[in-house]
């Protein structure tokens, strides 16, 4: 096994450590670590991985959103969880985060450039995710 691997209460603990890590409204979010380094795999996988994110990309590339916005696209996540998603989203830099006006502001969230080239990969997924659900809907 090579040094950079993790296991996984390590990268659970680092992943922990990295989200108290995330500084407010102002700052920048801590780089997270990739649990495997010389995985292209589990970068991507890091990066987008996960029931949420790449719904919020989906929904993204259609035109930037107000959280409010994006929370009535997805009613199924929580405040909470969509508020992690989106830090960790801007801390691999595909989404950012902009502040129109003093605090209490109202912030707009978009796909950052970076962020627009994963629209492919989001468009195949969900095209095969339409035939995966056909497949198993003609068997019953």
């Amino acid at each position: 096994m090579s040094n950079n691997y993790l296991g996984w209460n390590e990268y659970n603990l680092e992943m922990k450590a990295g989200k108290k890590a995330l500084s407010g409204n102002y700052g920048r979010a801590a780089r997270r670590r990739n649990p495997i380094s010389d995985c292209p795999l589990t970068a991507a996988l890091a990066a987008v991985g996960g029931k949420w994110k790449m719904i919020i990309v989906f929904w993204l590339a259609e035109s930037p959103k107000h959280f409010a916005a994006i929370r009535r696209a997805m009613p199924g996540i929580s405040q909470k969880v969509l508020t992690q998603q989106l830090r960790e989203l801007m801390s691999d830099e595909i989404v950012q985060r902009q502040s129109n006006g003093p605090t209490p502001a109202r912030v707009v969230y978009s796909l950052t450039d970076y962020g627009h080239s994963l629209l492919p990969l989001v468009e195949n997924m969900r095209l095969w995710g339409r035939r995966h659900i056909e497949r198993f809907n003609t068997r019953v």
